[in-house]
């Protein structure tokens, strides 16, 4: 099941050092199958604030993106992000091929009709 690392990025201040974590990141993501989905693009805000920018990397799996995340080579290039750009990062399952939202309300209803 694909996974997802999601980074909400705000007070980003323009940085040699974002520059060079910009052009190296690739590289530690690559050998665990991971890719830009999302990445220095504009987004509409449609409902509450999202001040910043969003960046989504993909990864076959979980246990890919927990490899990255806690590689060396990632860890190595980590701060020349953080020094300069505050923001949230997550890691986060996607849903499994057929999901089925409908299967998730009918337990939610089953769930509260026995309270």
């Amino acid at each position: 099941m694909t996974a997802y690392v999601i980074a909400k990025l705000r007070d980003a201040a323009p940085h040699p050092e974002i520059a060079d974590y910009i052009e190296r990141i690739p590289a530690t993501f690559e050998p665990y199958g991971g890719r830009f989905l999302v990445h220095v693009t504009q987004h509409e805000v449609k409902e509450g604030t999202w001040p910043g920018s969003v960046v989504i990397i993909g990864f076959p799996g979980i246990a890919e993106a927990r490899s990255w995340w806690d590689s060396p080579a990632y860890q190595e290039i980590a701060p020349l992000r953080s020094r300069h750009i505050q923001g949230d990062l997550i890691l986060i399952d996607g849903v499994p091929e057929g999901y089925d939202p409908a299967a998730t309300a009918r337990a939610m209803r089953e769930a509260l009709s026995a309270e």
